[in-house]
């Protein structure tokens, strides 16, 4: 026997028990034939040269016993058998017990773990084997580098970042705000005058403060750049329950929020058509809709909310919004902390229809006396501005002369009085433009058909191109010394399209050019004509709407004419000035405010104008202007620069209007 240690056996004498002692030698046997085979089994492996990397592993009997990831324990010391089988064979059999004997097979040990418990005793009595005379196995090629994880830590702020400037505060500042403007039309998705404008430029310049702003308008059609929200919302509308859907753009840092339903659509050439009810329905159901998409449109993943927000209801076709918003949220402690601004574009325009159709509007007897007005023209009736007047926190009239007009009878159309009683949440704001869209030197359709974009600087090269240019397209003959005058608006009566049918023949005879672009009235789309077909060598009338030939008229023509009875505010006036052209307006509302008379002897002033709204001041405001571009041309380009050198951006509007929207927001 290897080793040292020896095995004591019992003495069979000292029990007696024969059998035990037989029994006792039979175990004892088996032991040492076990740990016989062991040492055989480990002598062949290590015999086992170790294949390559691209030699196949050898394959082993199943009946064979199998190797565990740890090296065996080493066998105990046993008398050493010749062994019989061949060094080569991988197929080995332990003994059978003896035959004599059936005892129960034993179970094998299980092989020891890293943290195994003390040593046994036949580990204690064998010789331990060898690393390097156990079979190792084939190297196995490392599996590729698996693509590194980012690791998203929490934010730090960088230490060594003490001496940076800190972050810019929006301009807003502690003022920041929900902003919510709505109206009937948004450009430039929809538009048919001033307020597709308002409602498409002030919100960006809104965002640009820091406030998160939302615009809601109709879906009068199919609009690429707006995504189904999926949110579909019932309103109680006239008697009848109404499913809306809404659908969503984002531009500019602005939410454009368009409200989908049947009674919109295709309307978009047509926005305020249709029978007096049919255009109250659409007008409630907008207002309805855009007082829960605060709470139901998630604009970029999160729902505007009822706090800090402001609405800003634009004309009388929103009006009902502040009386809804009061009527069946505040009075039920609902948006408390939510506002209504008024906003007027055109007084004229009121919603005006019998009382008796109040009892459609969904609201209690106390709210619908105050739709009630008595004037001599149009005797009692249901006018919807007069109760937006009355339940907004504040009005905005879009200019500071306007704001004054609309509190005297002529310029008030009958809410007057009203005005007057409100007059302590009134002030005038003179809207802006947007230089985005509206700039001679980045202009986009001043790059072809021999138009061409220019700044103060090359003004005087710049604006004779785009003139030769118009000239050329129009049919007009070509000749850039000649003075060309313009006309851009909605033909009618406030515009005062008939002043300048009244003066054609003088203009004429003045030797101007004269380009017409306008819709409206048929007796004065028909004027239009009648004008271009007795002068077809000095007169183009353009009866319909072109936003590319309205940029480059106003980039053309030397003078625009805007003679309109009324004007709360106007927006071609700022256009022309922005381009180098010289308005003659009207001096009226908002133009009043805008245009600056010329002054010859102090060589000041943005424009010529005249105080009545009659034919002939028209004609002296324009002869004075004709006077100064033929006889005195550096007084003229001196006009021009100065209008161009303006800032009449909505930047300083929109801060103006904030002013507002702070006021309202801590009236009670």
């Amino acid at each position: 026997m290897m080793g040292s240690a020896q095995v004591v056996r019992a003495d069979p004498t000292a029990s007696g028990d024969v059998e035990l002692w037989e029994l006792h030698e039979e175990l004892l046997r088996e032991i040492e034939e076990r740990k016989q085979h062991q040492a055989r089994l480990l002598d062949q492996l290590n015999s086992i040269q170790v294949p390559s990397i691209n030699t196949p592993s050898p394959t082993f009997n199943n009946n064979a016993p199998r190797m565990a990831t740890m090296a065996p324990p080493p066998p105990p010391a046993a008398p050493a058998a010749p062994s019989s089988s061949s060094s080569g064979s991988s197929t080995f059999m332990p003994p059978k017990p003896p035959a004599h004997k059936q005892l129960e097979r034993l179970k094998p040990v299980a092989q020891p773990q890293p943290s195994a418990p003390p040593p046994s005793f036949a580990q204690q009595v064998l010789q331990p084997v060898k690393p390097q005379q156990l079979m190792t196995p084939p190297p196995v090629q490392a599996p590729p580098p698996r693509p590194q994880q980012p690791v998203y830590e929490p934010y730090q702020p960088d230490q060594g970042a003490e001496d940076a400037p800190p972050a810019e505060p929006p301009l807003a500042g502690e003022n920041v705000m929900n902003i919510v403007m709505v109206g009937a039309e948004c450009a430039p998705w929809s538009k048919t005058g001033g307020l597709g404008d308002v409602m498409g430029a002030l919100p960006k310049a809104f965002a640009r403060r820091g406030h998160r702003v939302m615009v809601v308008a109709p879906r009068y059609e199919i609009y690429d750049d707006a995504w189904e929200t999926g949110i579909r919302r019932i309103f109680r509308v006239m008697n009848q329950d109404v499913e809306v859907g809404y659908f969503h753009a984002f531009l500019d840092g602005v939410d454009y929020v368009f409200v989908d339903h049947p009674s919109f659509h295709f309307r978009a050439k047509d926005i305020y058509g249709g029978e007096r009810q049919e255009i109250q329905f659409r007008c409630a159901l907008l207002c309805k809709a855009a007082l829960e998409s605060v709470w139901h449109v998630p604009c970029g993943g999160i729902a505007y909310g009822d706090t800090n927000t402001v609405f800003i209801a634009n004309d009388w076709h929103t009006a009902l919004l502040p009386v809804y918003l009061q009527a069946h949220y505040r009075d039920y402690e609902q948006m408390k902390f939510s506002r209504a601004v008024f906003v007027i574009h055109n007084m004229a325009h009121q919603g005006r229809g019998p009382f008796v159709e109040t009892e459609q509007l969904e609201l209690p007897d106390n709210y619908r006396e105050v739709f009630r007005l008595y004037d001599p023209i149009g005797g009692e009736h249901m006018n919807i501005m007069k109760a937006g007047l009355h339940f907004s926190h504040r009005i905005v009239a879009v200019s500071e002369g306007y704001a004054w007009e609309c509190q005297t009878q002529e310029g008030g159309w009958g809410l007057d009085a009203i005005i007057r009683e409100n007059t302590w949440k009134l002030r005038g704001i003179v809207n802006g433009i947007d230089y985005k869209e509206w700039s001679p030197m980045s202009d986009p359709h001043l790059t072809s058909d021999g138009y061409t974009q220019y700044d103060m600087d090359t003004l005087a090269e710049g604006k004779r191109q785009c003139k030769m240019a118009l000239q050329k397209e129009l049919g007009l003959p070509v000749d850039p010394d000649v003075p060309l005058l313009g006309f851009i608006g909605r033909l009618d009566y406030q515009k005062g399209v008939d002043l300048i049918r009244d003066s054609h023949g003088w203009l004429m005879g003045q030797g101007a050019q004269l380009v017409m672009l306008g819709s409206g009235r048929a007796d004065l789309e028909a004027d239009l004509r009648s004008m271009e077909a007795s002068n077809r060598d000095k007169t183009r009338s353009w009866v319909g709407f072109s936003v590319k030939m309205a940029h480059r008229i106003t980039a053309g023509v030397d003078m625009l004419l805007m003679p309109s009875r009324f004007e709360p505010c106007g927006l071609n006036q700022l256009y022309a000035m922005a381009y180098g052209t010289v308005p003659i307006v009207h001096a009226v509302g908002g133009l009043r405010d805008t245009v600056t008379p010329f002054n010859p002897f102090e060589n000041k002033g943005t424009g010529w104008t005249f105080e009545r709204a009659d034919a002939e001041q028209m004609r002296h405001a324009v002869g004075n202007a004709l006077e100064t571009y033929r006889k005195y041309r550096p007084s003229y380009r001196d006009l021009q620069l100065r209008g161009m050198a303006q800032d009449l951006s909505w930047d300083h509007a929109a801060a103006l209007y904030e002013e507002v929207l702070v006021a309202a927001k801590f009236q009670w």
